[in-house]
């Protein structure tokens, strides 16, 4: 018997069956790898904004600390002759409190040379000027968060005084103190970089705190390579005494380890759609099995093996899966690669009732309606919602799908073994 009539009968069931199981099926798969893809492409795109600045701003890939300072230019050019070393950058840092008139804010000042911006491209990307330059060619120049200079009410050309605390109590000079003027406000979409850190000439943190160490950054090409060139800088540099490696991982630890657990149980959460949707289409195909069981039987006698029977039902989950599945992945992307476009859709419409109820409750004289919006910048630190689509999740995602509907109807069709054509077509 030839084998292409069980996808004949498989389509055959599916598509001209009475029932709505099948639909309803295909429907639950495609909503939730819908929701899947959708949720967890704006979650990468905080979680990844979030990683990526400190990664290119606080932390860098590798860092390099206690070091002699004579070493300095020795140990740049043996680490830059590392394969796979992007860029190297010196820095200095000091706690500070920044004041201007009776408005005071502690900060992080960090200390770059006036050329870092062009050595560091990826720290470039992430530094958004909303005003002013990258300027700290002047040892009195100073770039601040946006934040900062909001809640200190500091524009471009303003002055703002520095205190080092470490600095003052260091010092039998006027080291520690310093009047600069700001150059740049920026931003990066980082909460804590936009509101308590600051970027002065590094000459300037020698003046404000003389025991502040030179440090080096150093960025990768692929970050992710941080164990194995760690190790190559770590034998190159055997030889420098008091050197210290680290990487990036062994900084917010915790604060990474926080956003990977998140991310899995949204991930497990979100996924629990599909075993309900599993387990509605394990119950429909049983009820399939049972009540076709004439028709399993009439195929079994003109000659259709246990095994082929059986795959008409599996295949059947196999269609569901992979229509379903195929068109929650279709919306899925098309809903995350425009995701702003999507939830500003969200806030017309929403926006649009809501001021047919502010005409009619101006009619009557009831109070009015504020304007809807998903993410009020007032309560969320964001201009827009990001978005990163990662594709092996997405194949993950999909995959999750086509099988649970796979799996259901495998488990389902195990009845089919005990019918016996004999005993179904003797009542016949």
């Amino acid at each position: 018997m030839k084998k292409s009539w069980v996808l004949f009968v498989a389509s055959r069931y599916i598509f001209k069956g009475r029932s709505s199981s099948p639909v309803l099926a295909v429907l639950g798969i495609a909503v939730g790898v819908f929701a899947l893809i959708v949720i967890i492409a704006v979650m990468n795109g905080f979680q990844l904004g979030f990683i990526e600045s400190i990664l290119e701003i606080s932390s860098y890939h590798l860092r390099a600390e206690s070091f002699k300072p004579g070493d300095c230019e020795e140990l740049q050019n043996i680490i830059l002759s590392t394969p796979g070393v992007m860029s190297v950058v010196q820095f200095k840092e000091c706690q500070a409190l920044a004041r201007r008139g009776r408005s005071q804010q502690a900060v992080l000042i960090r200390g770059l040379a006036e050329n870092a911006r062009e050595i560091d491209v990826k720290m470039d990307q992430k530094l958004i000027f909303e005003e002013g330059s990258f300027d700290i060619s002047d040892n009195g120049n100073v770039l601040l968060g946006s934040e900062l200079a909001k809640r200190l009410n500091l524009y471009v050309g303003d002055e703002v005084t520095l205190y080092s605390i470490s600095g003052i109590l260091s010092s039998e000079d006027d080291g520690g103190i310093g009047n600069f003027i700001v150059t740049g406000v920026f931003r990066t979409g980082y909460y804590e970089y936009d509101c308590s850190w600051a970027f002065v000439n590094i000459d300037s943190v020698s003046y404000l705190d003389n025991e502040s160490k030179l440090n080096m950054g150093i960025k990768l090409e692929n970050h992710f390579k941080d164990k194995q060139l760690l190790e190559q800088i770590k034998k190159k540099t055997v030889n420098f005494d008091g050197i210290k490696l680290s990487s990036w991982r062994d900084y917010n630890r915790s604060f990474f380890g926080a956003l990977r657990t998140e991310k899995l149980f949204m991930f497990i959460l979100v996924g629990l759609i599909f075993i309900v949707v599993g387990l509605n289409i394990f119950q429909a195909q049983r009820r399939a099995v049972l009540q076709r069981r004439e028709e399993i039987g009439l195929l079994r006698a003109v000659g259709g093996s246990q095994k082929s029977v059986r795959f008409v039902f599996v295949l059947d989950g196999a269609i569901i899966g992979l229509t379903g599945a195929g068109l929650g992945l279709c919306f899925g992307l098309l809903t995350a690669l425009n995701t702003p476009h999507f939830f500003s859709l969200i806030e017309k419409i929403a926006n649009w009732f809501i001021n047919l109820v502010n005409i009619i409750a101006e009619f009557i004289g009831a109070g009015m309606v504020k304007t809807f919006r998903v993410f009020p910048p007032t309560i969320f630190y964001i201009k827009e919602i990001p978005s990163r689509i990662l594709p092996y999740e997405v194949v993950l995602i999909f995959m999750f799908g086509f099988l649970s509907a796979l799996a259901a109807a495998w488990f389902a069709s195990r009845k089919i073994v005990k019918i016996q054509p004999a005993e179904v077509l003797r009542y016949e």
